[in-house]
């Protein structure tokens, strides 16, 4: 019987023993759980910090950067090609390949074309003798000669230049503006008018009109107008 109680005994002793040894696998089972899943909570907010890298696609924002200079570079082009278009209305406005007219092409006359009693005008026409077509736009050069054989340069009106483009035969027409004096006391005694027509070198003498009314003040008070065209 004591042997017996004795193989009991041990046998109790036994299972206690897995028992235990059971309990301690479950314990260390959560502890491997929980470090597994806090490892996994650190992965997993870790992977959000990436994304935060990945959200670092301001690289993108770099690429919408680089989009607005490809629009800027478009639009230096657009601006390229109105520029070229403006070049080009500008030649059609000039006649394209028409040349600038040459005084030897020109028959140039003045003439008394006073409006009123107190207002000197002298016009000057240019009349396109050449056979082609010729550009006669902008302010002439103009000296007006004095009886002690001086010269004075004549001064710009206030005026805007108009095309001028003249056909053969066409004419051209520009003015030479003044205060008529009434008193008799000029001190301005025109003999000559020397004409350079726009964009030329040769020059052109001209008798000073008969009849036309005397200077008031000086040759600075005179101003010449730019050409237009008679029709």
């Amino acid at each position: 019987m004591k042997t017996i109680r004795i193989a009991a005994l041990a046998a109790v002793g036994v299972a206690a023993t897995l028992s235990l040894t059971a309990c301690g696998s479950d314990g260390s089972g959560k502890d491997s759980s929980s470090k597994g899943s806090s490892s996994s909570s650190a992965s997993s907010s870790g992977g959000g910090s990436s994304s935060d890298g990945g959200s670092k696609s301001k690289g993108g924002s770099k690429a919408e950067g680089g989009g607005s200079e490809a629009g800027d570079a478009k639009s230096g082009s657009g601006e390229d090609t109105r520029t070229g278009a403006g070049a080009r209305n500008d030649a059609a406005k000039t006649g394209g390949k028409v040349t600038f007219c040459k005084t030897e092409d020109l028959a140039i006359d003045a003439a008394d074309a006073a409006p009123d009693a107190d207002s000197g005008r002298i016009n000057i026409t240019m009349i396109n003798r050449g056979s082609t077509t010729c550009s006669a736009t902008g302010f002439p050069g103009v000296d007006i000669k004095d009886a002690d054989h001086t010269s004075s340069p004549i001064e710009r009106g206030h005026a805007q230049p108009r095309i001028t483009t003249l056909k053969p035969g066409d004419a051209a027409v520009f003015d030479l503006a003044y205060g008529i004096d009434k008193t008799g006391n000029s001190l301005a005694t025109p003999t000559d008018i020397l004409v350079t027509p726009p964009n030329e070198t040769h020059t052109v003498s001209l008798k000073w009109p008969a009849g036309a009314g005397e200077i008031k003040g000086a040759y600075t008070d005179v101003q010449v107008y730019p050409t237009h065209t008679t029709k």
